[in-house]
């Protein structure tokens, strides 16, 4: 094969794994390689203003493709910019192949401006880090990179690619990524083994997580939760793993506290776990949440995750589509007629306790919020993409716009904020048939607001909403328990929770981005500023007073 420039070579190679494009910031020692992006057919730079918006961009775009996002950061100053974002993708097992530059490998004895260990810095928020060294093995690390990042557990990988190394003459044979397929079935013994633990349940109870929406085992999911009449919880759950009007879905289990976790399992005499870990709370609970004697079964891809915390009755590695309905197929034959009636009662018992609740919901309580939602509900049906990381205000974003669909929410996940506006960019790139919403609190859309920038450059018809109630609302309720943990008295919340002075100017500040904006502040504004998003060709912006 007739050899040309590595830098060359690398972008045949992303297009090849069908990484076409590519979300980023430039810098110098990158400049050989985005010269030759520039040049290349078929293949698109996404230009974003800061690597953590670019990251975030990204990883909206794997998320609503289902595949992987390319990602370029500059050297160690861009990385160091992405990895609070990176750490986001490592948590949800978003698959980004990273890629950023340096100088070159011969100028690592000097110690010159911006040398640093990009390896080692990219390790802790990646599954897999490594640096080329050699320009004969350049396309063989990317699709070893590419491979990693798509294999369950999936996530963020990175490679460093030194300038010199690009520069070489590369004669590589440019072939797509071998990914190993992992819709493995566990063996009928041990379905039969999980079958036995989990029928005889009085009180069962399923915890999911994102592994059942990356296998599609959705309609599998509810087929076992209805033969055991199970409550599910939703588990560091972050896109569509159960349609949210499941008469048997409860909700999610807490992210922050332990506690709240075990309150909603605590009685469960059989616990059936699904493409998640236990549990993921920030303050956990470091005794088994479980009560003694419940049976528990564990099924996920990612074997690391099966019984890290906590002992499980029986740990299967394996596809959770695969295992649920082998699950459920054996359940249909062994279920005596008493367990079915049993779990049909369960069953009815949740679904008239949904139509009760929906009839006690009754009208909005007519802030500007509730208007806009259902007015936004009304005008669209429910069709459309919504990223949410409206956070406080996410139960009544999902009152009105409920999670039903696979690929029609996604939720914010990783602990850190600023993913929602660059998420909904993303989103709108990879879906541009679909209105796609992003939803973000007034503190975590400053974190990237310039995606919107990124959006109005590119021509990306994404709209954005912030939910302003002028501070970080999180870490008043998260303190305010803190306080009750420990018998402080209550008392005014610290001054760096508030952002209400000076005042910020969202829609002002969209519309310096390129992207349209208003404010509103009254219930009847909600409404004219629904036709207005809805109406104006390009990104826009509401910014809605709480």
């Amino acid at each position: 094969m007739e050899a040309t420039p590595g830098r060359e070579r690398l972008i045949e190679q992303f297009k090849a794994d069908g990484l076409n494009v590519m979300f980023g910031n430039p810098g110098t020692v990158e400049q050989g390689f985005l010269d030759a992006v520039d040049a290349a057919e078929d293949f698109r730079y996404v230009l974003a203003l800061q690597e953590t918006v670019a990251a975030g961009i990204a990883d909206g775009y794997a998320r609503a493709t289902g595949g992987a996002a390319l990602l370029q950061l500059h050297s160690g100053v861009g990385l160091g910019n992405g990895i609070g974002m990176l750490y986001q993708s490592l948590r949800g097992h978003t698959p980004l192949v990273v890629v950023a530059g340096d100088a070159g490998v011969r100028y690592d004895a000097m110690d010159a401006q911006m040398a640093s260990d990009l390896v080692a810095m990219a390790r802790p928020v990646t599954k897999y880090a490594t640096r080329v060294t050699d320009p004969r093995s350049v396309l063989r690390t990317v699709r070893r990179a590419v491979k990693i990042a798509l294999t369950p557990p999936r996530g963020p990988v990175f490679v460093a690619l030194p300038m010199d190394v690009l520069d070489e003459l590369n004669s590589e044979p440019v072939l797509p990524a071998t990914v190993p397929l992992t819709d493995v079935a566990p063996s009928p013994a041990s379905v039969g083994r999980a079958a036995e633990l989990l029928a005889s349940a009085e009180r069962p109870v399923v915890l999911v997580g994102d592994g059942v929406a990356l296998s599609g085992a959705q309609r599998e999911l509810a087929a076992v939760a209805e033969l055991l009449g199970a409550d599910v919880y939703e588990v560091d759950s972050s896109e569509v793993n159960i349609a949210a009007s499941h008469p048997l879905r409860r909700g999610q289990t807490g992210h922050m506290f332990g506690p709240h976790s075990k309150e909603l399992i605590g009685d469960a005499d059989g616990v059936l776990i699904v493409g998640t870990y236990v549990f993921p709370e920030v303050f956990p609970e470091l005794e088994s949440p479980f009560r003694a004697g419940a049976k528990v079964v564990h099924i996920d891809l990612n074997a690391y995750e099966i019984a890290k915390n906590h002992p499980v009755d029986l740990g299967l590695a394996a596809d959770p589509r695969q295992a649920l309905r082998a699950l459920a197929g054996v359940l249909e034959r062994q279920l005596t007629p008493q367990r079915r009636a049993a779990a049909a009662a369960r069953r009815d018992v949740r679904t008239r306790e949904r139509v009760r609740a929906a009839g006690a919901a009754g009208e909005d309580d007519g802030t500007p919020m509730a208007v806009f939602l259902r007015t936004l509900a009304e005008r669209t049906g429910g069709d459309l993409i919504v990223f949410d990381e409206a956070l406080t205000t996410s139960p009544l974003v999902t009152r009105y716009l409920p999670a039903e669909r696979p690929g029609d929410y996604h939720l914010t996940r990783g602990g850190s904020l600023g993913v929602g506006f660059p998420g909904a960019v993303g989103a709108k790139l990879a879906r541009p048939d679909r209105l796609v919403v992003g939803f973000a609190g007034d503190g975590g859309s400053m974190y990237t607001y310039q995606a919107l920038w990124t959006a109005a450059r590119h021509g990306i018809d994404a709209k954005f909403v912030v939910c302003n109630n002028r501070k970080y609302r999180l870490l008043d309720d998260n303190i305010a328990q803190y306080w009750r943990e420990r018998d402080i008295p209550e008392h005014g919340f610290p001054g760096s929770f508030d952002l209400s002075h000076p005042e910020i100017d969202f829609a002002g500040l969209a519309r310096s981005l390129g992207a349209g904006g208003m404010r509103v502040e009254k219930p009847d504004e909600a409404v004219a500023a629904v036709g207005r998003m809805l109406s104006h060709p390009g990104p826009f912006l509401v910014d809605v007073q709480i």
